[in-house]
């Protein structure tokens, strides 16, 4: 549905654009947006990469194991049903992580994994399980601790000072995620209260 919708938001502007006069205007600027997106995109990758490499320093150091050794008595409340040693456990928190240090793309692949363990742990049912749905939640709020990825897009426009995003984004990041944790569970009591009747 969303590809029916830009097609046709382009085609209505280039329609408008034909009609108006402005085409040599949109002309400029598709050209310039194609080259400020390829810029973008080089500049995002160069501090992806940058970021992915320290990730794998702390890897190799032992300090995800540090960081995840910290979280995971937190995590374990939030997923009670995952086993502690199960592989999903392991997968949530790499993901957790990555999204602390603003690493989405990093995280992607994680949540994935970590989607597809949990899916063996509800015997493969398409019905989402309580701790995928958890997931799924904390995934979307996000709480980030270091918003690389923003840090990097404001250094790209030559922010005068592309960290002071930092403080805002953990406020945010955090009332999200609150926000997530809170809602899931009232909906979760809701759903087996439902259940009970």
């Amino acid at each position: 549905m969303i590809n029916i919708i830009w097609v046709a938001l382009f085609c209505i502007g280039i329609v408008y654009a034909s009609f108006s006069g402005t085409m040599g205007q949109v002309n400029n600027a598709i050209f310039k947006s194609a080259t400020d997106a390829v810029t973008l995109c080089i500049g995002l990758a160069s501090i992806l990469i940058f970021w992915l490499g320290l990730m794998k320093i702390a890897e190799k150091s032992g300090l995800l194991e540090k960081l995840s050794f910290i979280f995971k008595p937190v995590v374990r409340r939030i997923f009670p049903e995952v086993p502690p040693d199960h592989p999903a456990m392991g997968y949530i928190l790499s993901n957790i992580i990555a999204n602390l240090f603003g690493l989405g793309n990093a995280a992607t692949p994680m949540g994935i994994k970590a989607m597809q363990e949990l899916k063996k742990l509800n015997g493969g049912l398409n019905k989402p399980s309580r701790s995928m749905i958890t997931l799924l939640a904390l995934n979307t709020s996000g709480l980030t601790l270091v918003p690389a990825t923003v840090i990097a897009i404001r250094m790209q426009y030559r922010s005068s000072s592309p960290a002071d995003i930092v403080g805002p984004t953990l406020m945010a990041t955090l009332c999200t995620t609150l926000s997530a944790l809170i809602i899931d569970r009232i909906f979760y009591y809701l759903r087996k209260r439902k259940e009970k009747k």
